[in-house]
């Protein structure tokens, strides 16, 4: 119920013409007025047209009405009235009536507006972020807020409703954990000694298990120190899920059924179990560890076909310890993609990659033109086109090298050209279309990129590795998968869980001999797994990307209040800001300015 406990008899979405003849009072934002003769009124629900009276005896109701500023926030009390025939408006829900306004007051003048509160108005989004409090009176931001609140409430409902979960809060000021994001510092009233934000409440799910909660979830804050990336958030909410005595199975059940639950009835149903692919079968088919399944443009081993080939680059290739030659078929990209399309495609893969790519044109004779075909037999030829499958008008990428630089080198490609492919008018992938994947069986550890014979965990240090390779774990590390699976949607990572390690000596072999670590920043969580830790697994879900696919806005910005600015910056507040000496000085902290930030700070 709307109205319960307010002044207003009814917001302005839900009038209809069995409405007509009664008195109501309304309150809400001056949409527009037109000429003298109306106006229409709005608020959360929607909007009302209001006429103003023409007559004597309202001269000053009229005047009041006339002369307040869009945005002006206003109440209206009236007889609703059917519009006169011909008038009526399909498009507006209260289409088919109208307010004849008897009473009104202005509750709150609207100054000069910024820019107007209209969907279809182009705004910047550092004016948008500037005046969010007026960016959130639109109709989408209304439309996403809502659908998220209905979202995290059904998601309660089935945790803890049908499936006995108990909403714990975790605290926010904690100490450093190790690998991972970069955490925020927060400075303590001890000398030297300072609180980090959690990055995600891991330790203390854990930690909730060994006190035998059994199974847990929270609608969690997290924050990570990240610098300017786009469309990510220094903090940010996820829905955090502990679970004792469960595996991987069981926590993919409990997702699947969660989401399914919660699904906003106007998206359509999605059905389960979710499909599910191992990291090499991404990696190997779509270059991604987070692949869009809504279109194919599969990667394609071609090594055998091309192995008796007198291609050099090919040879060198193969003769590499995980060397291969791959290829997607981009479909019909003679006909919608251009030469300095293509041209930029393989100048991606350079530049992002290291990788070089050679294209096969598929003639409308059938014939192969490409500088690779002359080496090639007429056999051959058609084994490749046979492989992938090429039709008249096709274009091929292809590329030789190292397994893993390959298939991210044609992965990349393959999403490229499906941007350039949807931009020239070819559809590809439905946007109403919701295609959800689980990826399972990562590595457990992953060479550090500045010193490869270093190994850092791929995930987090606390996920267990593969019962399979369990043994592997003391001998080469480096070939351990883990118990770790990521949710997918769409191309994106919407959620990521494991299980964990339980054992108090296999996490402190993790931390102190395979990531040379400091296992006494953790002597908490290790002392806790020495006291009966049952095991146990869970997963977060990242509720802002989550949202924003679902409402399909073009960033997490866009589900998110009061979001920061793509270099972490609250541009409304103004925060970060500075403090004085006097304020730091409880902290033991003094700022050192470089010379240039001084003179600026005089001036």
């Amino acid at each position: 119920d709307f109205n319960s406990f307010v002044i207003r008899t009814n917001t302005c979405g839900e009038l209809r013409s069995a409405h007509v003849g009664q008195e109501v009072t309304l309150y809400g934002w001056i949409q527009y007025q037109r000429q003298g003769l109306f106006l229409v009124l709005r608020d959360f629900q929607g909007l009302t047209q209001i006429v103003i009276p023409q007559d004597e005896e309202h001269s000053h109701v009229k005047k009041l009405l006339c002369n307040a500023p869009v945005e002006s926030v206003v109440r209206v009390t009236g007889i609703v009235s059917p519009r006169p025939q011909g008038q009526e408006n399909p498009k507006m829900p209260t289409g088919d009536i109208e307010v004849k306004a008897k009473t009104a007051e202005i509750l709150n003048s609207c100054k000069k507006l910024p820019f107007e509160i209209k969907d279809f108005i182009k705004k910047s989004e550092a004016l948008r972020m500037q005046y969010r409090y007026l960016d959130l009176r639109s109709f989408q931001l209304q439309h996403n807020l809502r659908l998220r609140s209905r979202m995290v409430m059904r998601m309660r409902e089935y945790l803890c409703n049908l499936h006995g979960f108990v909403d714990v809060e975790t605290p926010t000021l904690f100490k450093r954990t190790p690998g991972g994001a970069k955490e925020f510092l927060v400075p303590s009233r001890e000398v030297g000694k300072f609180y980090s934000l959690p990055q995600s409440p891991q330790q203390f799910k854990q930690l909730l298990m060994v006190g035998g909660i059994d199974r847990y979830f929270q609608v969690a804050r997290c924050y990570r120190d990240e610098g300017s990336r786009p469309d990510r958030q220094p903090e940010f909410t996820q829905v955090d899920i502990e679970m004792s005595f469960v595996d991987q199975a069981g926590i993919q059940r409990l997702i699947e059924g969660l989401l399914q639950y919660s699904w906003p009835e106007e998206r359509g149903s999605i059905t389960a179990p979710f499909p599910s692919m191992t990291y090499e079968e991404a990696l190997a088919e779509y270059g991604t560890d987070k692949p869009d399944t809504r279109f194919g443009m599969k990667i394609v081993d071609v090594s055998d076909v091309l192995r008796g080939s007198d291609v050099q680059f090919v040879q060198k290739a193969l003769s590499y310890p995980r060397g291969s030659v791959r290829a997607i078929r981009i479909p019909q990209g003679v006909k919608y993609l251009k030469n300095k399309d293509l041209e930029s495609l393989k100048e991606s893969a350079k530049s992002q990659f290291n990788q070089e790519v050679m294209e096969i044109i598929c003639r409308p004779d059938g014939s192969l033109k490409s500088l690779l075909t002359k080496f090639l037999g007429e056999k051959q030829q058609s084994e490749l086109a046979q492989v992938l499958n090429v039709q008249v008008d096709d274009v091929v990428l292809l590329a030789a090298g190292e397994h893993k630089q390959v298939c991210s080198a044609l992965g990349s490609l393959r999403l490229l050209s499906a941007d350039l492919l949807e931009a020239a008018g070819l559809a590809l992938r439905d946007p109403t279309a919701f295609h959800f994947l689980w990826v399972v069986d990562f590595p457990l550890f992953l060479p550090k990129a500045e010193n490869p014979t270093e190994l850092e965990s791929a995930h987090h240090p606390f996920t267990a590795p593969h019962p399979s390779d369990a043994n592997l774990l003391y001998s080469d590390p480096a070939k351990v998968r883990s118990q770790h699976y990521d949710l997918v949607l769409n191309g994106n990572e919407v959620g990521g869980g494991s299980i964990r390690i339980h054992s108090a000596e296999q996490q402190r072999f993790v931390l102190e001999e395979v990531l040379k670590e400091d296992s006494k920043v953790l002597f908490h969580l290790l002392e806790a797994l020495e006291f009966g830790a049952p095991p146990h697994g869970g997963i977060a879900l990242g509720l802002d990307r989550l949202i924003s696919l679902i409402v399909d806005a073009p960033s997490i910005r866009d589900v998110i209040a009061f979001p920061k600015s793509f270099r972490g910056r609250d541009l409304m507040g103004n925060a970060p800001d500075y403090v004085t000496p006097e304020e730091l000085e409880p902290y033991h902290i003094q700022v050192s300015w470089p010379l240039e930030e001084k003179e600026a700070k005089k001036n």
